[in-house]
């Protein structure tokens, strides 16, 4: 399985047994947060999003393709791939693996795009994220 674009961070983290939903498997929303930490971290490890900057990320659009039912207890590896950059978006993926055996849980999505806080618009990407960015 491949996502488009160049791998830039990994992380790991635990299905937590409150994840689990009456069916008694992670519901589709942690999946959303294992993505949403992995993109938190790897940010933060650039130096970049946090809450004081004067500019940060935003998500406007995401998805999720799950791919194999995802049950307590698990160890998980999130990687993150940078690909296309515009003058203030980045596509970025994911995907959600089992730690153990390299089983690929679900496939994500996220468009970012970079804002100024102050005026709420749309401003251009740093150049950080420009550099890692899949040509």
């Amino acid at each position: 399985m491949s996502v488009p674009g160049n791998l830039v961070s990994s992380l790991a983290m635990a299905l937590r047994w409150g994840d689990m939903d009456a069916y008694g498997h992670a519901n589709n929303t942690v999946y959303f947060r294992f993505y949403e930490e992995a993109r938190i971290v790897w940010l933060a490890e650039l130096g970049l999003g946090k809450t004081d900057d004067p500019t940060g990320p935003v998500i406007i659009k995401t998805s999720a393709t799950f791919l194999k039912e995802l049950t307590h207890p698990a160890s998980v590896v999130v990687e993150t791939y940078a690909d296309k950059a515009g003058n203030t978006s980045l596509d970025t993926y994911h995907l959600l693996k089992d730690a153990e055996t390299g089983d690929v849980y679900a496939e994500g999505y996220a468009k970012i795009v970079w804002m100024d806080r102050t005026t709420r618009k749309s401003t251009p990407l740093p150049d950080t994220l420009r550099a890692l960015a899949a040509k």
